[in-house]
């Protein structure tokens, strides 16, 4: 997510009708497609489909390509970077190797799990993306996914106080989640173990939340929306949550708070930044107390 698209794209794609016959090209067959072909997918009619083309075209975001009395379009190769940025990674067309993904992960744990709990963690992680339907990096995310679990089942076996450990709860951990755990993070370092769940996970991070972190020297890296486990919470000697009701466990022993905030979804970026820079002195004093209680 490192590319920003430029505002005039943005307002170009804001329609899900754009963007949605952004997508369809770029998935097609060949990575081109035709009005007539993209109208029977979309159940339009052609004239309505041929507008959102010239705006999409206008905008760079595609090139036309005739071919005798036909005309295909496909993404404007300049802009693939942009569009992959918005939309995500496009699925595989195969399937992942997930046996070396288990021989990784159990590399990585040897002698502290075995490897049919390992197994079980990876399957578990699999079938919560699966739910959600097509997941971008599905492999690669699965695979994040568990070992964190498993990171946080030991840290939960082991009883281990330190560093302390704090998760952000949203619906759909795309937003304001994200907004305090990157923040969190970037202040943090390896002080504070930061994890994000959503009761009901997004795809993808969203691209005004990534803007809006970017602004002021915070990145996200590989981040992405996460389902969220009883490990986590379980783990967590804080948690807390935004606007996510009763979705989340109670466990003993546990802080809970409940941030009351505006959802930056659908809002314009100035209503965003508001937001951010709420979380940001919520997240500053919460990092004070947790570092406190540390050293008292």
């Amino acid at each position: 997510m490192d590319q920003v698209m430029d505002a005039p794209a943005l307002a170009v794609l804001a329609d899900p009708t754009r963007t949605r016959i952004v997508q369809l090209i770029r998935d097609a067959d060949g990575g081109r497609a035709m009005v007539s072909r993209l109208a029977e997918q979309l159940g339009l009619r052609q004239p309505t489909v041929s507008h959102h083309m010239a705006a999409l075209h206008a905008e760079g975001l595609v090139i036309r390509e005739p071919e005798g009395r036909r005309v295909w379009y496909s993404i404007n190769p300049d802009e693939a970077d942009r569009v992959t940025a918005l939309l995500g990674a496009p699925a595989l067309t195969t399937e992942p190797d997930w046996d070396r993904v288990l021989d990784d992960l159990a590399r990585r744990y040897q002698g502290v799990f075995n490897r049919e709990t390992i197994a079980r963690y990876l399957t578990d992680s699999r079938n919560l993306f699966a739910a959600r339907g097509t997941t971008p990096l599905l492999a690669s995310r699965a695979a994040a996914f568990t070992a964190a679990r498993l990171d946080d089942l030991h840290r939960t076996e082991q009883r281990t106080a330190v560093p302390p450990s704090v998760l952000f709860v949203c619906v759909q951990n795309a937003g304001r989640s994200q907004l305090a755990a990157g923040i969190l993070r970037q202040l943090a370092g390896d002080r504070v173990v930061v994890r994000t769940a959503g009761s009901q996970p997004a795809v993808e991070v969203r691209t005004a939340i990534v803007n809006a972190l970017d602004e002021i020297g915070v990145t996200l890296g590989g981040e992405f929306p996460k389902p969220l486990t009883d490990d986590a919470v379980r783990a967590a000697d804080a948690v807390v949550t935004m606007g996510c009701g009763d979705a989340c466990p109670v466990y003993p022993g546990r802080r809970y708070l409940d941030w009351d905030l505006a959802d930056p979804v659908g809002q314009p970026l100035g209503v965003v930044r508001e937001i951010r820079d709420d979380i940001d002195r919520r997240v500053r004093r919460l990092l004070a107390e947790l570092l406190s209680d540390r050293t008292s």
